[in-house]
């Protein structure tokens, strides 16, 4: 059931598409035409269970304004090599899609299939991140969860709560369905203070639990209760041309059921191209932490990831 209701946000998301057609039609009769483009997207991750995972995407979009609307088709290849065991190969294939409904909301949608399955990610928010709701599926990368096709539907909503200039609360509620009977709850919570808007410094404070209610299913990482305590330093710049910069930190204390509070361990180094740019959206990021859904505590995951889409 639950899963059935995460999806029809993604198909309320993919009927906002079907307005594109006289979006682009009106833009014909305006004279801007369609702008064709190309792009790649390339993820690679590894852990401390020598669990590596590649996915190379390319994109081919018949009409591309920018990182805010599009219209397209990606495909996907990817490699998944579990405990450092047997490598598992998938294909996918996606509609691509992202536009904007009236002046306060923007929409985008990567929905797909392995052939099996429903898997992607679909979401719309308000411009200025007051508010966003969205859902994704994903397959589980373990030895069971490739073997077997075991995925989870994950639907949410984040919510921005900005007290001054200065001072900012964010909450995320979710729902986590995993194949099988375990259903995970997720709350997360963050203050943000500005230090030096200058230089676009902040300090942060995040929080985040999360309640399984069926712990140990499978082999992926699931006990009953899990927290974490995490404060943060960032640093998010952007130059002349629009271009922005993040450099992050943090350091602080996780626990789950059966284990002591230990260390918690994060960084995120990001460059983005310009958010209005109508040619080019061109992205790089890499992010270290000691916990994953394939790991326990103490659990070193590496994840890189970059982008490149050019109009022709």
């Amino acid at each position: 059931m639950m899963r059935k209701l995460c999806w029809q946000l993604a198909l309320l998301v993919l009927g906002a598409a079907a307005l594109s057609p006289a979006m682009a039609q009106d833009e014909l009769d305006s004279g801007s035409g369609m702008d064709p483009a190309a792009g790649v997207e390339v993820w690679a991750s590894t852990d401390a269970d020598n669990t590596d995972v590649i996915k190379i995407l390319g994109r081919a979009l018949w009409d591309f304004k920018g990182r805010d609307k599009f219209q397209g088709i990606a495909v996907e290849k990817a490699w998944f090599k579990p405990l450092g065991g047997q490598t598992y190969e998938a294909e996918r294939v996606y509609l691509d899609l992202a536009d904007s409904l009236g002046d306060e909301w923007l929409w985008r949608a990567r929905i797909g299939t392995d052939g099996d399955t429903v898997l992607g990610s679909a979401s719309i928010r308000r411009r200025d991140w007051r508010q966003e709701f969205f859902v994704e599926r994903e397959i589980i990368e373990t030895p069971l969860g490739l073997e077997n096709g075991i995925y989870y539907t994950f639907v949410g909503a984040n919510f921005d709560l900005p007290v001054d200039d200065s001072n900012v609360f964010a909450v995320m509620g979710g729902v986590q369905e995993f194949t099988g009977d375990n259903v995970r709850l997720h709350a997360r919570a963050s203050y943000i203070r500005a230090l030096d808007s200058d230089v676009g410094l902040t300090a942060q404070l995040r929080g985040r639990y999360y309640h399984s209610t069926h712990p140990g299913e499978f082999d992926y990482f699931s006990p009953r209760d899990y927290g974490e305590i995490l404060p943060v330093l960032q640093i998010r710049r952007f130059d002349n041309d629009g271009w922005m910069y993040l450099a992050a930190a943090g350091y602080g204390v996780q626990k789950a059921t059966g284990s002591d509070w230990q260390a918690a361990r994060y960084a995120n180094l990001k460059i983005e191209s310009p958010r209005n740019a109508r040619r080019i959206d061109a992205f790089a990021e890499a992010v270290y932490s000691n916990n994953s859904i394939t790991g326990g505590l103490n659990y070193d995951y590496v994840l890189g990831r970059a982008g490149l889409t050019l109009a022709f």
